[in-house]
C-alpha cells in the first residue's frame, strides 16, 4: 500500500503563489504515474496535471495551463505541484493520485483509474 501525504496548502489573496508537495511512503515511488485532482464544494473532482514516472511528459488542464507546473522528484520520493497566479476558481481541496502504468504508459489518469489517494490538502484563495 502506497501512502501519499499532501501538503502546503493553505489561504492566499488572488494572484499568489502556493507550492503542494506530495511525499510517498514506497521506495517504488518512480514506478508510479502521478497525478493532482481537486475537488470544489459541489463540485466533481477534475485531474488537474498528471506526470509520467520518469517527470519527462507531463499534461496539465486548460484551466490551469500557464499557471500550475507539476513536477516529482523521484529520489527524495515527492510530486509537487507550483501554482501560480491563483483565482478564487482555483478553491478546492488538491489531491495527489498515484498508479501503476498500464502496458508501460501513463496516459491521462482518471479518477476511476487511480490506484491510491492522499488524504488532501485545503487551498483557499480569495479575492
Amino acid at each position: 500500500q502506497v501512502q501519499l501525504v499532501e501538503s502546503g496548502g493553505g489561504s492566499v489573496q488572488a494572484g499568489e503563489s502556493l507550492n503542494l508537495s506530495c511525499v510517498a511512503s514506497k521506495d517504488t515511488f518512480s514506478r508510479y504515474c502521478l497525478a493532482w485532482f481537486r475537488q470544489a464544494p459541489g463540485e466533481e473532482r477534475e485531474r488537474v496535471a498528471s506526470i509520467t514516472t520518469n517527470g519527462r511528459t507531463w499534461y496539465v488542464a486548460d484551466s490551469v495551463r500557464g499557471r500550475f507546473t507539476i513536477s516529482r522528484d523521484n529520489a527524495k520520493a515527492t510530486l509537487s505541484l507550483q501554482m501560480n497566479s491563483l483565482q478564487p476558481e482555483d478553491t478546492a481541496v488538491y489531491y495527489c493520485a498515484a498508479r501503476l502504468p498500464r502496458a508501460r504508459l501513463c496516459g491521462l489518469i482518471s479518477q476511476n483509474d487511480v490506484e491510491h489517494w492522499g488524504q488532501g490538502t485545503q487551498v483557499t484563495v480569495s479575492s
